[in-house]
């Protein structure tokens, strides 16, 4: 289900996306990806270095906001960009129920050569963890009438 261009305007609000992160997610993540950081596990040296707590991957977020988009175009090929800065991370406590990164996103802009820009809002505890998100997104073409004649 591509997204037809005739289907949305600019100011368009995408669906938004709750994501609870528990540290089983932040494990799963850790074995898929390969970086097995301390940080993304162990409490005790995520505070020895500075950090509040456990925090999940960057990437795993910006996988999260990844999702928003390609949920709302209904093809993960429509993305055809996709950025963001991380800016905060999100501290998964080890309390059963972890973090909630909460996901929005709306249409930015519609262009001419059949691409949508889409920017993207990130939060976990109150507070923005991704900054300058945003997404470029294919647009289908609207289908004409279809014609009927007799043959």
């Amino acid at each position: 289900m591509t997204l037809r261009r005739a289907e949305i305007a600019v100011g368009d609000q995408l669906p938004p996306l709750e994501v609870p992160v528990t540290r089983e997610d932040l494990v799963r993540y850790a074995g898929a990806s390969g970086d097995f950081n301390p940080i993304h596990w162990n409490e005790r040296f995520a505070t020895e270095v500075g950090l509040p707590g456990v925090i999940a991957h960057g990437m795993f977020t910006m996988a999260l906001a990844g999702r928003l988009v390609s949920e709302w175009t209904g093809d993960p090929a429509d993305v055809l960009r996709f950025s963001v800065r991380f800016t905060r991370p999100v501290v998964v406590a080890d309390d059963g129920v972890g973090a909630t990164v909460e996901l929005g996103g709306k249409v930015a802009a519609i262009n001419e050569d059949g691409t949508a820009k889409i920017t993207i809002t990130a939060r976990s505890a109150g507070q923005g963890v991704l900054g300058g998100a945003n997404a470029l997104v294919r647009l289908a073409e609207s289908h004409p009438a279809e014609s009927h004649s007799e043959v």
